[in-house]
């Protein structure tokens, strides 16, 4: 099975350990040391004898024109999450053409990433930091606050994506309810999670902490509005891993600036340099670390391994892309 690498330059490296390309390689006839960045210097000869592209961040779009060069290809390895930028509707239009991607391994990161927030914010760490590297003081009024702490606390989901699950999967083993809201989760499914499924109304006015785990989709751009976040009750937080695209800016930022909620925010894309969010002590703005960092690429070149291997037996994808559903997931 003749297999190409079509990303930028470097990226395999940071994607597979040297381990891990030995192995790619023993899965298919494949050159792990070159990429193609640009479909357009790539031979003839080459595109047409590949049946399998490994991709990822950067890599090119298969439009219709580079299809035509790709007869024989078959299968689209995505080795990170949405493959949006990637697969044109001339891909699904062709129709023998198997997608994967790395957004369950992606998922991982993420809800680590939230469930330390989430019990952190439990603890309404943000305010009492603020406060405390002000005055200096303990205040030992607070500990005994009933509305404080992670015992029958109540944490809300906006979205019972992979992500939204992997979080309600990880809050099972805490005392705390959990909320779900999502118009595509039946209440069933939202129940085998240990959780409650709600209208978004409820589970603002309701929930200790509000998580975002929405695509962002153009149904769900500006979900989190004003009259929600204005539900949420004084000294509550909201953590955004999703995109920032669905939540109102303004909104937020006035509810932000007053001191009557808090924000863990990783995505903040439209944050213009002298925002006064950026210097809000009651806000966490971190710079995208959410997904895979580091090591936790491996991952994802993990799972397209997998992807690989059943390709080359003739066995179906672990995690392939459905076209149907990329109108409401990422």
């Amino acid at each position: 099975m003749r297999a190409l690498l079509a990303m930028p330059q470097g990226l395999q490296h940071h994607l597979f350990d040297p381990t891990q390309l030995e192995r790619l390689a023993r899965l298919a006839e494949i050159d792990t040391g070159r990429t193609l960045p640009d479909l357009n210097a790539a031979s003839d000869a080459e595109l047409a004898a590949a049946e399998v592209l490994v991709t990822g961040w950067g890599s090119p779009l298969l439009d219709a024109a580079a299809l035509v060069r790709l007869p024989r290809l078959r299968g689209i390895v995505h080795t990170a999450g949405t493959v949006r930028f990637v697969v044109s509707d001339a891909v699904w239009a062709r129709g023998d053409i198997t997608v994967t991607s790395a957004t369950e391994a992606n998922a991982v990161p993420v809800a680590e990433f939230t469930l330390a927030h989430l019990l952190l914010a439990g603890k309404r760490s943000l305010a009492r930091e603020a406060r405390y590297r002000t005055d200096h003081t303990v205040h030992g009024g607070t500990a005994a606050d009933p509305g404080i702490g992670n015992y029958g606390g109540v944490v809300g989901l906006i979205g019972a994506s992979r992500i939204g699950v992997l979080v309600a999967e990880h809050l099972q083993r805490f005392d705390l309810d959990v909320l779900i809201t999502d118009p595509y989760a039946s209440t069933e499914q939202v129940a085998a999670l240990g959780a409650t499924r709600v209208e978004p109304e409820e589970l603002y006015s309701r929930s200790d902490v509000v998580s975002l785990h929405a695509p962002d989709v153009p149904s769900t751009r500006g979900m989190v509005s004003r009259d929600l976040l204005a539900l949420m009750r004084d000294g509550t937080t909201f953590l955004n891993t999703a995109r920032p695209a669905l939540v109102e800016l303004d909104a937020l930022r006035d509810e932000l600036v007053s001191g009557r909620l808090s924000a863990v925010l990783d995505v903040h894309d439209d944050l213009a340099g002298d925002d006064p969010i950026w210097d809000l002590p009651n806000v966490s703005l971190t710079p995208h670390i959410a997904g895979s960092q580091g090591n936790e690429l491996r991952r994802m070149g993990e799972h397209a391994l997998e992807e690989v291997r059943r390709l080359a037996a003739g066995e179906p994808a672990r995690f392939p892309v459905d076209p149907a559903r990329l109108d409401i997931s990422a």
